[in-house]
């Protein structure tokens, strides 16, 4: 008995590692010795609790989804306010006389002529219109080229941190690119004219205070602070909304959160 004891227990260890191995091969499959079990494990702490086979969202389908989310966003607000009156009829975001115009509409109104400003209101809000396409190809290369801690830093805010994130990084060379579009803008739908017919009747007036208007400056940023509402309004909706979700992978994305 004594001489057949070491036989037995080399005989039990032997099956007892079997059975490990043959378990480790049904759990992780043939392609463990390749790949190794500390991957596998990996992959499968990346499973969502509660035993589903969904895997869990990676770093790159989080920034891909969130860029996704910003440039369905664009191309919302572009289609909405890159048209006949989309500034100039809503409330939210219609463009007024530059404030400093509002003695000169008063004066002007005296003598039957206020019609001329609210001719030169209009075309401030038709050269936004206007320039609001070409504003969608700044905001696409930013998004482009957001870092991989921007993208996380937006996904994990708050429903407007995409465009907090663009007021603050971007209103200045979108201010610079956009100016000379404006300004142009401006030309083209007759307000520059329309502003000098303005001042040449107001200063015909005797004894009145010298009064100027910056229109590009004062549209670009009126136009950007639309752009900027709006796009916080589409961020919001495409985070709460699975409604605005129109790709798989904003579903994926948001409905993860």
């Amino acid at each position: 008995m004594l001489k057949r004891t070491p036989r037995l227990f080399k005989a039990h260890f032997l099956t007892l590692a079997g059975c490990t191995v043959m378990a480790a091969f049904f759990i992780f499959g043939p392609s463990t010795a390749e790949s190794g079990w500390w991957e596998k494990g990996a992959e499968l702490l990346k499973s969502p609790a509660g035993g589903s086979t969904k895997q869990a969202l990676s770093s790159e389908e989080v920034g891909l989804g969130l860029k996704d989310a910003l440039l369905v966003g664009s191309e919302n607000v572009v289609s909405q306010l890159g048209r006949t009156d989309g500034f100039n009829l809503d409330p939210a975001i219609h463009i007024p006389l530059p404030e400093q115009l509002n003695s000169v509409k008063s004066l002007l109104g005296k003598v039957g002529m206020s019609s001329m400003l609210d001719d030169l209101e209009l075309k401030l809000n038709r050269a936004a219109e206007v320039a609001t396409p070409k504003a969608k190809e700044l905001f696409t290369q930013a998004i482009s080229e957001m870092t991989f801690e921007d993208v996380m830093n937006i996904y994990n805010g708050p429903d407007d941190a995409a465009t907090r994130y663009f007021q603050d990084k971007m209103t200045p060379p979108l201010a610079r690119e956009m100016q000379p579009v404006v300004e142009q803008s401006l030309a083209e739908v007759g307000a520059v004219q329309t502003y000098d017919s303005v001042m040449g009747e107001y200063r015909a007036i005797p004894f009145v205070p010298d009064v100027k208007a910056d229109l590009t400056t004062y549209v670009v940023e009126k136009g950007m602070d639309g752009i900027f509402h709006y796009i916080a309004v589409e961020e919001a909706a495409i985070r709460q909304n699975p409604a605005k979700r129109t790709t798989e992978l904003l579903q994926r994305v948001f409905g993860a959160k």
